[in-house]
C-alpha cells in the first residue's frame, strides 16, 4: 500500500481547489492510502492571499503536523498544491517546503492554481534561491490541462502528468427543466472579482438590456473585497441593471445545484491569474447548460467551440454579448449544445475517472 500525505486546504472557503482536494482525499482507491493535513490558512474568500499574524502561528502548526505525520505514518509521497502567482502564499509555501520537503522520499506538486513559474523571474534574487530549493526538481507535477502554464517544465520536475478534474453527477438528483418562461436565466458561479470577468459580463448584460433582450443574470459567489462590491453596485445603478441582476452570495449543496438546474445559459468570462480549469464550467456542462466562456488556459479544453458552447477572447464584452444573444435567440440550439456538453462530462470528467487517474499518478511515482 502506497502512503500519501496530502497537505492542502478543504472547504471553507469554497474554491475549485479546496473542493477538489476534499474530493481527492475522499477517493476510493485500491493501492494508496491518504493521510490529510488541512492547511486552513483562509476561512473566507476575502482572506485568500492576504497576510495576517494568525497565519504565522498556523504556519508553524502545519509544519509541526507534517513532521508528526512523517514520524507516525511514514508516508512514501508528500503531495503539495503550490499557490498561484501571488507573493504572500508563495513565501508561505517556501517556508513549509524548506522545513519539510527533505523528510520525504518522493514529492508530487499538484498545480490546482497555475502560473507560479511565471512569477519566479520577478522575485528578489535571495527569494529566487529559496524558491529553487523549495520547488525545483521534485518527482512529479500534476496539471489540469496542457494549455495551462508549463509549471512542471519550468520547475524542472521529473514527470508532468495531465489529470483533469472529475465530479459527481449532481444532475441525477437535482436536475430539472423548470426554466423561466418569459425571460432567459444567465448564470455565473465563482469568486466575484475583476479577473474572473465579472465586469466583462456585466457590460455584456448592459448591451443585452440596451438591445431589448429579456433576461436575468444570477451571480453566485462571494465578493473578493468591499471595493469590488461597491464597483458592482455602482455599475448596476449607473446602467439601471439592478432589476436584471441578482447577487446570491455563496451557495452550496441543494441551493447551488438549483441555481444550475433553473438556468438556461452559463457564462464564465474569466482571465483569472491562477485559473487552470474552471470547475464551475464542468458543473454547468453536467446540468446541460450551453457555456459562453473565455479561451483561457484549461477552460478552453472543456468547451468545444460551436458545439457545447462558445469561446471568446478575454476582456471582450462585445463578443460575450453577441454569443449570449445568439443563444437567447436560438433556444433549441442552445439546448442541443447543452446536451452535448453533458455527454462530454459523462465521457471524460466523472469522479471515478478522476480517482483512477490520481491513483495511477501516485503508483507511477512510487515505483
Amino acid at each position: 500500500m502506497i502512503r500519501v500525505l496530502v497537505v492542502g486546504q478543504v472547504p471553507p472557503p469554497y474554491t475549485g481547489q479546496s473542493v477538489m482536494i476534499e474530493k481527492m482525499i475522499q477517493g476510493q482507491y485500491k493501492q494508496i492510502k491518504i493521510v490529510h493535513i488541512n492547511m486552513a490558512f483562509s476561512n473566507s474568500i476575502e482572506e485568500i492571499g492576504r497576510f495576517h499574524l494568525s497565519k504565522i502561528r498556523h504556519l508553524v502548526k502545519v509544519i509541526v503536523q507534517i513532521w508528526q505525520a512523517r514520524l507516525r505514518f511514514k508516508p512514501d509521497i508528500l503531495y503539495y498544491p503550490p499557490s498561484g502567482p501571488n507573493r504572500i502564499p508563495i513565501y508561505r509555501d517556501i517556508l513549509i517546503l524548506l522545513a519539510t520537503r527533505w523528510l520525504f522520499p518522493k514529492i508530487v506538486f499538484h498545480f490546482h492554481a497555475g502560473g507560479i513559474s511565471q512569477l519566479y523571474p520577478n522575485l528578489p534574487k535571495p527569494i529566487r534561491l529559496l524558491f529553487r530549493l523549495a520547488y525545483m526538481n521534485a518527482n512529479a507535477g500534476i496539471r489540469l490541462a496542457d494549455k495551462n502554464p508549463p509549471d512542471s517544465t519550468v520547475l524542472g520536475l521529473k514527470r508532468d502528468f495531465i489529470v483533469p478534474y472529475g465530479i459527481d453527477d449532481a444532475f441525477v438528483r437535482y436536475g430539472t427543466e423548470h426554466f423561466p418562461n418569459n425571460y432567459t436565466q444567465i448564470l455565473f458561479v465563482g469568486m466575484l472579482r475583476e479577473s474572473k470577468g465579472i465586469f466583462v459580463l456585466l457590460d455584456a448584460c448592459r448591451q443585452l438590456k440596451e438591445q431589448g433582450y429579456k433576461f436575468k443574470l444570477k451571480l453566485v459567489g462571494g465578493v473578493d473585497s468591499e471595493f469590488t462590491s461597491h464597483r458592482i453596485k455602482d455599475f448596476l445603478t449607473t446602467h439601471n441593471l439592478s432589476k436584471y441582476v441578482e447577487m446570491t452570495g455563496i451557495l452550496t449543496g441543494t441551493d447551488k445545484w438549483q441555481a444550475y438546474s433553473t438556468s438556461n445559459i452559463f457564462c464564465f468570462p474569466s482571465y483569472y491569474e491562477s485559473e487552470t480549469f474552471g470547475l464551475v464550467v464542468l458543473e454547468a456542462m453536467q446540468f446541460s447548460l450551453p457555456v459562453v466562456a473565455t479561451d483561457w488556459r484549461g477552460i478552453s479544453t472543456l468547451i468545444d467551440d460551436g458545439q457545447t458552447g462558445f469561446l471568446v477572447k478575454p476582456h471582450n464584452s462585445v463578443a460575450v454579448a453577441q454569443k449570449l444573444s445568439y443563444l437567447i435567440e436560438h433556444p433549441d440550439q442552445a439546448k442541443a449544445m447543452g446536451k452535448k456538453g453533458r455527454q462530454k462530462y459523462l465521457t471524460s470528467y466523472t469522479t471515478e475517472l478522476y480517482w483512477q487517474n490520481i491513483e495511477n499518478v501516485f503508483i507511477t511515482v512510487a515505483t
